[in-house]
């Protein structure tokens, strides 16, 4: 199936939505936002990487910062942090280089690496964007992480490219659907950005938005 440009979602969403759906959902779907300590940071350290306009070339490598990506497969487009194209005897021809180059996506993250795949996820579909828009494959990227100033390297698995696309199919109908999942506690939700807006103590409670509406109605009275 292809999705149409305007049935896209963010890319990025796919760590949203594996860290938890309900948190996805008030973000994508209800347009619900709260900072702490944890997402400035998260968006310090993009903005360093993050510059479009900045092209650097390395011996035999070309590295691309925040380049847009996008898959009709999947639905979804977003931006790589950067990826680097490294000269190769059997790879990708390359506008205005010469030569071939294969490809390689980096995905930078604060902290330490995580027990849980949302960041191996996010790197994977980045990949399978860009295997799209090259008509190449890509069977490895890294994550690099703030804290320990090193990167992972991952290596795309067949299993992680499958929960890639369940999981994108999954969004879309809940996006269709305009669907917020109940709140499923967890020690999780001490660390989201959106607890007070979640409000995960109210484990049967209607959608934000609509709690939100009933709050300001109570005041206006």
């Amino acid at each position: 199936m292809a999705y149409k440009e305007d049935e896209y979602l963010m890319l990025s969403g796919i760590q949203h939505f594996k860290f938890c759906r309900r948190q996805w959902a008030l973000i994508h779907i209800e347009q619900q936002w709260s900072e702490n300590v944890h997402t400035v940071i998260g968006e310090l350290m993009h903005k360093k990487v993050h510059d479009p306009s900045v092209k650097e070339k390395r011996k035999e490598t070309l590295l691309v910062r925040a380049l847009p990506v996008s898959s009709k497969e999947l639905g979804v487009s977003g931006e790589c942090d950067l990826v680097e194209f490294h000269k190769c005897e059997d790879g990708i021809t390359l506008s205005g280089h010469r030569g071939l180059y294969s490809v390689f996506p980096v995905e930078y993250k604060k902290g330490k690496p995580k027990i849980t795949d949302e960041d191996k996820l996010q790197l994977t579909a980045q990949a399978m964007c860009l295997e799209e828009m090259f008509s190449t494959t890509i069977s490895e990227g890294a994550l690099y992480y703030g804290e320990t100033r090193r990167r992972e390297n991952i290596t795309f698995s067949q299993e992680l490219r499958d929960e890639v696309k369940e999981i994108f199919q999954e969004m879309h109908q809940y996006y269709e659907r305009g669907y917020t999942p109940k709140v499923k506690k967890s020690k999780a939700c001490n660390s989201c950005s959106l607890k007070e807006i979640c409000l995960p103590k109210l484990e049967k409670t209607i959608s934000v938005s609509d709690y939100i509406a009933q709050a300001l109605k109570e005041d206006e009275q």
